[in-house]
């Protein structure tokens, strides 16, 4: 019966996608940039049925740019299911 609960609970985790698990519940997730192109911003949408979805902007890179790395943090109120995506853009 203790095991129940920890069962739930996996399935739950289990269930939801790197989107779902990094914006509930804390956690990382990783994006890769599609090649030759710059990250610009991100954003979540939230669905009416509270399905969520990763947005970000992207533009074509330009010429003598490099591939940087960039994150995306969560800050929450009380330091709980603090969560990162990070962005990574090559060439």
């Amino acid at each position: 019966m203790k095991l129940l609960p920890l069962i739930l609970a996996s399935a739950l985790l289990l269930s939801c996608t790197e989107n779902q698990r990094a914006k509930a519940f804390g956690g990382n997730m990783n994006v890769d940039v599609p090649l030759g192109n710059k990250f610009v911003i991100a954003t979540w949408k939230t669905s009416k049925e509270g399905n969520s979805s990763l947005w970000y902007t992207t533009r074509p890179m330009r010429e003598g740019e490099v591939p940087e790395t960039w994150t995306m943090r969560e800050q929450s109120n009380f330091g709980v299911w603090e969560g990162t995506v990070t962005f990574k853009e090559s060439k």
